[in-house]
């Protein structure tokens, strides 16, 4: 009868256990999945925010020329 409880408890053990990684794995995805989000509105943020200022700046007189890489030559 010991013998059956200790594989009762091993069973009931294994299944926590089994049961444990799977809800870490479905957490780690659910990070990976929010920070991808969040970058993804960080970037939206930032184009918006570059838009912003450059359409203000065309609004004081200054214009961006986009034809212009100069800014980005080393």
């Amino acid at each position: 009868m010991a013998n059956q409880r200790q594989n009762d408890a091993n069973i009931a053990q294994n299944i926590k256990n089994a049961a444990g990684e799977g809800f870490e794995s479905v957490h780690n995805a659910l990070e990976a999945t929010e920070n991808a989000a969040m970058k993804t509105v960080d970037a939206a943020s930032n184009a918006i925010s570059n838009l912003t200022e450059n359409r203000s700046a065309q609004k004081d007189g200054f214009r961006y020329d986009y034809n212009d890489a100069s800014d980005f030559n080393d």
